[in-house]
């Protein structure tokens, strides 16, 4: 079955208890595949953007410092995996000698994975590898792009909102591409009480990438203790199912 088609299929409401069944194991094996493949891929931060900008453009080159200046700050850079913005970002970490990883989701027109991921894996279901994005990552950075990148916006804002994710640091670059919706946020919702001021506040608005990974450096030290290390020989971590990149 296309991929494409499982989750078509999962959203048109009840089906047989023996698919069922067998829909809810194969989205388990998606799970499972993506904590073997992201256990060990260190401290993430994951780029969200559009995947239809070309290397020529302004948003592109952005967000290929972006992925850089992640890479030299020790961040792991998480992306969908796709071209574009994702692209960018994967190659900017590539550019420096850092860490790359991608996480696709199947779509009937076929998103191919780019040329600059060390990890790559593909997903059926759009909310598992929604989960997958944001489950190993200390901070979020959002560039420019359409519905799924609103999406992943509002998500990710949601669940810092409520308390479900601590605090991670929520940039959005690009600040003149995102001014009606910030405009909307903070004279609309903050006035009418849909969302508190401190919920606008929280999210940081920047074109400049030496100041969201500093924002995100600073924040990942103060709130959670993470500190890197210079790396010494020992024994390798044990794995429990299978898990990559030890």
């Amino acid at each position: 079955m296309a991929g494409s088609f499982r989750e078509e299929q999962f959203l048109q409401g009840p089906r047989a208890r023996l698919e069922e069944l067998k829909r809810i194991g194969h989205i388990a094996w998606e799970f499972l595949q993506g904590f073997r493949h992201l256990h060990f891929a260190g401290p993430c931060v994951t780029v969200f953007g559009s995947a239809r900008f070309e290397e020529d453009h302004r948003w592109y080159k952005l967000a290929r410092e972006v992925g850089a200046g992640l890479a030299r700050a020790g961040f792991t850079v998480c992306t969908g995996g796709g071209p574009g913005i994702m692209e960018a970002a994967n190659r900017g970490a590539k550019d420096v000698g850092g860490r790359s990883v991608g996480m696709n989701i199947i779509l009937p027109h076929e998103q191919a994975e780019n040329a600059y991921l060390d990890e790559f894996l593909e997903f059926d279901y759009f909310f598992v590898r929604k989960v997958m994005l944001l489950k190993y990552s200390y901070a979020f950075i959002t560039m420019p792009g359409g519905f799924g990148t609103l999406d992943e916006i509002y998500e990710t804002a949601t669940l810092i909102q409520t308390g479900k994710i601590k605090q991670f640091p929520l940039v959005l670059m690009g600040r003149d591409y995102w001014a009606d919706l910030l405009d909307f946020m903070e004279n609309t919702m903050v006035p009418e009480g849909t969302i508190a001021p401190e919920d606008f506040r929280r999210i940081l608005v920047t074109d400049d990438p030496e100041e969201a990974v500093s924002c995100i450096l600073t924040t990942v030290r103060e709130e959670f203790g993470l500190e890197w290390k210079r790396k010494v020989e020992g024994p390798k971590a044990k794995t429990v199912l299978g898990e990559r990149g030890v």
